[in-house]
């Protein structure tokens, strides 16, 4: 058992590594809102945010079981196979987001995860069938059929929902407030403000409580009973402290509510994603004690992965202070939030992207949808909408660099839309990808504002389907490599794992060296402040 003791520290070992890359493409989900909107300096939304990280961690615990049996069934698999799918995972993992991180893509954590494990395993459950002298067909034997379909369904369904969501809450805002929202804020933005804090509050405070590894199981009962006479309370209480604050100080409420909103994406994304980092090596870690305490570990099938285990919260908030960490000194995550706040920025902006046909070909046939949609409407009625979305009043400024790429309303919606959807999918325990809800609630958004011009629509939906892309791209990379890995490993022994982890260091260095000349002459920073 010697040689699992070091693939568990090389689990780990990459665990630290996947964090770091990982959350170096996942933080832009949860601080762009903030960042492009100049809610506050930079320091204070990175604070916010790493007090959110911090709390989230405790709530992932219902979350891991996905990396035990989400995915394929553990009881069909001996130790030392699960150990190979664990590793394979694992480097892939690895290698995959720093690629994304270099060319400043946002990608899904979630979805790597879900296709390196599927890829993975079903490597090794075919080397299981051919020496069983099986088909193809017994597959089922070996991988979670139901569960695979299930979250593969949950992942696109989030796309549609996140981005129809977007749009919708986006028109609603701003036909109540327009651009010019001062005066309209002080009479309704109370009950506006205490609807999207209250939203945060019951389905990440409350729902995502279920997960915690902090509360007692009676005390999760309680809040669970009620829930309501809490949520109640709170809409109350806050529309009443909300309506003094705005009317009686000087406090710019949309400021506090992003500055929420990001906290709260921040939990969503720490109990929701943690998993994709922590979640394999702590199922491997696991697996060796239940192999070590077992008189023929190397027969020794993993049913016990099928039960539910309890996380230890030390594990859970080390993993969120790594997080912390790279968050704050991390140069990939400040390039991919130069892509996706510059996609969503209202008015023209330095486009990454260039023109397609097919980008074409989709704003002119959505610009014939929207002229056909006016129709049956009044022209009056067409005239004072298009007022509701008139520009001028805030964007006003000549120097580029101070001014948001969109408005605090604007931001708001983002954080109090995608974090209520990501909380949903947590506390259904469905691994929603918070990368996909948050950037297509972005770019919802963004159309709604009408952010994009006539001359840079057609550039823009080109970077989205440039994104939406490499999101496909993501799924099949992510299961051929691991695939390919786990059988390598699997024959390849001990050998074919040093040649793995020499050949993952230089990758690294090479990436890290490309992204260092890309952004030789373009601080990302500076274009997002």
């Amino acid at each position: 058992m010697d040689f699992y003791i070091f693939v568990v520290g090389l689990l780990f070992i990459l665990a630290i590594s996947d964090l770091m890359v990982g959350v170096a493409n996942d933080a832009v989900n949860f601080t762009n809102s903030a960042i492009g909107s100049k809610a506050a300096s930079r320091t204070v939304i990175m604070i916010i945010a790493s007090l959110g990280i911090i709390v989230g961690t405790t709530f992932s615990g219902g979350m891991m079981e996905v990396a035990r049996k989400g995915i394929f069934n553990p009881e069909a698999f001996l130790f030392p196979e699960i150990m190979v799918i664990f590793l394979a995972v694992m480097f892939t993992d690895v290698l995959l987001l720093d690629l994304f991180n270099t060319f400043g893509l946002p990608t899904s954590t979630t979805v790597s995860m879900v296709f390196e494990l599927l890829g993975a395993a079903i490597a090794i459950a075919s080397v299981k069938l051919f020496s069983l002298g099986l088909d193809f067909s017994s597959i089922g034997i070996y991988i979670n059929s139901d569960k695979v379909v299930a979250i593969i369904t949950a992942i696109p369904m989030s796309v549609i929902i996140a981005f129809t969501a977007g749009v919708i809450a986006q028109f609603i805002t701003r036909i109540i407030f327009t651009f010019k929202y001062k005066n309209t804020f002080k009479k309704v933005g109370a009950l506006w403000g205490a609807t999207g804090i209250t939203l945060i509050l019951y389905f990440i405070l409350l729902k995502g409580l279920k997960g915690s590894t902090l509360l007692s199981p009676e005390s999760i009962d309680w809040i669970g009973k009620n829930t309501f006479s809490i949520v109640g309370c709170s809409f109350a209480a806050l529309t009443v402290i909300l309506f003094f604050v705005i009317r009686f100080t000087r406090i710019n409420m949309l400021r506090i509510i992003v500055l929420i909103g990001t906290f709260a994406l921040a939990l969503g994304f720490a109990s929701n994603d943690l998993v994709n980092f922590v979640g394999v090596p702590m199922a491997g870690f696991h697996a060796y004690l239940t192999a070590l305490s077992n008189a023929n570990p190397m027969t020794l099938m993993m049913t016990a992965l099928s039960k539910p285990i309890q996380p230890q919260s030390f594990i859970l908030i080390s993993a969120g202070l790594v997080m912390i960490t790279t968050l704050w000194f991390s140069r990939k995550a400040r390039t991919v939030t130069d892509t996706e706040v510059e996609l969503a920025r209202q008015g023209k902006a330095k486009e990454k992207f260039g023109k397609s046909r097919v980008a074409a070909s989709i704003v002119e046939f959505a610009m014939f949808g929207i002229n056909l949609g006016r129709k049956p409407f009044p022209a009056a009625m067409q005239t004072w909408v298009g007022k509701r979305f008139k520009t001028k009043s805030f964007f006003k400024k000549a120097d580029k660099k101070n001014t948001p790429a969109f408005d605090l309303l604007r931001a708001s919606v983002n954080l109090v839309v995608a974090s209520t959807l990501i909380a949903i999918g947590t506390s259904y325990k469905l691994p929603l990808s918070t990368t996909y809800v948050t950037f297509m609630v972005a770019m919802g958004t963004s159309l709604s504002d009408r952010a994009w011009g006539s001359e840079s629509a057609v550039a823009r939906v080109n970077g989205i389907l440039t994104v939406i892309g490499g999101w496909f791209f993501t799924a099949l990379i992510a299961s051929a490599l691991a695939a390919i890995q786990a059988l390598i490993i699997y024959f390849g022994g001990l050998t074919a794992i040093i040649i793995l982890v020499i050949l993952s260091v230089f990758f690294v260095y090479r990436t890290h060296l490309l992204h260092k000349q890309r952004t030789k002459n373009d601080d990302p920073s500076k274009a997002v402040g």
